[in-house]
């Protein structure tokens, strides 16, 4: 491997917590942004095959913080005022075992309450949180939020001005603030977690590297603050996980839940999250996540496709959308209904779903249409819906099983 796709794989792995570190060292989302760009831009130029460090996240953090300064100290006259903020930010002789630190475990964390902070206006946090947490870019979270990128962007910018005057503190906050802001905090969590399960764009279907972040954060949040919708949270994301080798194949195509081998779940992250679902689920108040737990947990017990339970499915989904109406919610739930009940019935859910503008843009609901199209011999109509669906996907794998479907159908109607 390169030395520039060695820098690629570690800017997709370790960019995000070197940011967040550095918004802590540096007190600033702009600064820290353009430290974390120098810092890259300096490993490009300095590191080949043998040079590259056993620690890049160390070197990068140092490298982002020194270049940082030096910008600082280039763009004022240096009186005494701006030197003492220079010298602030990197105080002589301080120790840099960055991996070492409980601190820098902690700066995920302190980036998703910050950017979670009540003080920010609501649509903005969690457009805020996928663009420096996930890294995603303001088009891809315009694309899965079906709003415009420039709404995005000055949400975006209306967020960082507000926690500069607000002077919004980069922090986890004590535990008597916890359950207020949790809510919030394990959306984001989840949203991590889905860019990293699912990824909105790009050539790959997963990013291990954020689903595995997603997953410590609920680790950690779990213990800063022991509560059943923790516990499903993180039911859900290692159920859920515990699939990823099985969701392609050897040649990178999309592998639908009951196509997977199942041998290549990982046990082990099923049995942690079953426990913790069970817990989710018994405790007094049960909440969406625990359901979603619960729903994630019968996929799990399943040994194959056809021992799925899709009545109790039907019925989980039911309490959900009781609990939490949305129309994607909907959407899942007229599947278990068209394994339950046959297509016909799902059909009818899909299709008034779709006439809403934003489901209208959604391409899992043209695509779920489509399947139950295909499955009830209805070719021409279901031919229009995957091309509908493929006009507004933007994942690789996805758009190539949509391809796929298309081709099948294609070669039916020869036949």
């Amino acid at each position: 491997m390169s030395p520039s796709q060695t820098i690629e794989g570690i800017y997709r792995s370790h960019s995000r917590r070197v940011l967040a570190t550095l918004i802590r060292l540096l007190g600033d989302f702009d600064r820290a942004e353009e430290a974390l760009h120098d810092a890259f831009a300096a490993a490009a130029q300095q590191w080949t095959e043998e040079t590259i460090p056993a620690n890049p996240y160390a070197w990068l953090v140092s490298a982002g913080r020194f270049r940082a300064i030096d910008h600082i100290r280039r763009r004022t006259r240096f009186d005494a005022a701006r030197s003492d903020i220079a010298d602030s930010l990197y105080p002589e002789g301080e120790a840099m075992e960055i991996a070492e630190s409980q601190e820098i475990e902690d700066d995920m964390l302190r980036l998703i309450f910050t950017c979670c902070h009540p003080l920010i206006p609501a649509e903005a946090r969690t457009a805020m949180a996928l663009r420096e947490v996930c890294g995603l870019t303001t088009e891809e979270i315009a694309h899965a939020f079906l709003i415009p990128a420039p709404t995005v962007a000055q949400r975006i910018v209306r967020a960082k001005n507000r926690i500069r005057a607000a002077h919004i503190p980069y922090e986890v906050p004590g535990k008597a603030e916890l359950p207020e802001r949790l809510a919030q905090v394990l959306h984001v969590i989840y949203l991590v977690f889905n860019e990293g399960y699912s990824a909105s764009s790009g050539p790959a279907i997963v990013r291990a590297d954020l689903a595995a972040e997603a997953i410590r954060l609920g680790r950690l949040l779990l213990q800063l603050l022991p509560d059943s919708e923790v516990e499903g949270l993180l039911a859900i994301m290692l159920l859920q996980d515990s699939r990823r080798l099985a969701r392609t194949d050897v040649a990178g195509d999309l592998m639908l839940l009951a196509d997977q081998d199942r041998s290549l779940w990982d046990r082990g992250q099923i049995r942690e999250g079953l426990a913790l679902a069970a817990l989710a689920m018994a405790a007094e108040s049960v909440g969406n996540y625990a359901l979603q737990a619960a729903i994630a947990a019968e996929h799990a017990r399943a040994e194959t496709s056809d021992d799925t339970d899709w009545r109790q499915l039907v019925t989980l989904y039911d309490l959900l959308l009781t609990a939490s109406p949305s129309p994607v919610i909907e959407l899942n739930r007229a599947v278990a209904v068209s394994m339950r009940d046959g297509p016909a019935a799902a059909l009818s859910i899909v299709e008034r779903l779709l006439h809403e503008e934003r489901m209208a843009r959604y391409h899992l609901g043209h695509a779920a249409k489509a399947d139950f199209l295909r499955r009830l011999g209805r070719p021409d109509e279901a031919r229009q819906a995957y091309e509908t669906a493929l006009s507004l996907c933007q994942q690789g794998p996805e758009q190539a099983f949509l391809r796929k479907r298309l081709a099948e159908l294609d070669d039916t109607a020869r036949q």
